[in-house]
C-alpha cells in the first residue's frame, strides 16, 4: 500500500490535514486528499472542439467521460509540457453535486500531514495565481529537504468551480 492509498484509508485526524503535493512549473502545490480519486499516468486525450484553452481534452475513465484541465493554463500561464513525470490527478469537486475532473500536473510528490497550526493565511501580495484559488500556505519540510518551506494549499472547489468553468466556456463559445 502506498502512502497515498494509506492516507485515503486512514483519513485525516481532527488535528491534522493530509494533502497530496505536486509540482507545477517551479512551485509546489497541495490538494486535500479527500478530493482525490486517483492519479493516472498522462495518456492520450480526445480534444473537444471549441473548448476554452485550459480544457486540454477528455479521457475515458472506466466508461465515464472526464474533462482534463491544464492547471497551468487555468492559472494564466503557458501550456504544460507533457513529460514522463506528468500526471493526471482525478478529483471530485463541487460539494453536493460532485463532478469528476482531471488536472494535468508536472509531477506528483507525496502525501503530507500539515496541522492547521502550520497553515498561514493567504498572502495579500506576491501570489502568481488568483487569491481565491489559495486556501492557505502550509509550512512544511518536503522529503529530502531540511529547511522549512511553504506549500500553496489550493482551494480546489474555487480553482475548478463547475459554475465558473461553465460560464467561461459559454463566454468563449459566443
Amino acid at each position: 500500500m502506498t502512502a497515498f492509498d494509506e492516507a485515503r484509508v486512514t483519513g485525516p485526524t481532527p488535528d491534522q490535514q493530509q494533502y497530496l503535493t505536486f509540482v507545477l512549473g517551479t512551485e509546489t502545490y497541495a490538494i486535500g486528499i479527500l478530493h482525490i480519486k486517483e492519479i493516472l499516468e498522462c495518456g492520450p486525450m480526445t480534444v473537444v472542439p471549441m473548448m476554452p484553452p485550459f480544457v486540454r481534452g477528455v479521457i475515458n475513465l472506466r466508461g465515464a467521460v472526464v474533462p482534463v484541465i491544464d492547471l497551468s493554463v487555468r492559472f494564466g500561464r503557458g501550456t504544460t509540457e507533457l513529460t514522463r513525470r506528468s500526471c493526471v490527478i482525478i478529483l471530485e469537486v463541487g460539494g453536493a453535486a460532485q463532478q469528476v475532473i482531471g488536472i494535468i500536473v508536472d509531477a506528483v510528490n507525496e502525501v503530507l500531514e500539515i496541522p492547521p497550526s502550520d497553515v498561514e493565511p493567504v498572502p495579500s501580495f506576491g501570489a502568481q495565481i488568483r487569491s481565491d484559488f489559495i486556501a492557505g500556505m502550509g509550512k512544511t519540510a518536503l522529503s529530502g529537504q531540511s529547511d522549512e518551506r511553504f506549500v500553496i494549499l489550493l482551494a480546489i472547489d474555487n480553482v475548478l468551480s463547475v459554475d465558473e468553468l461553465a460560464a467561461i466556456e459559454q463566454g468563449s463559445a459566443s
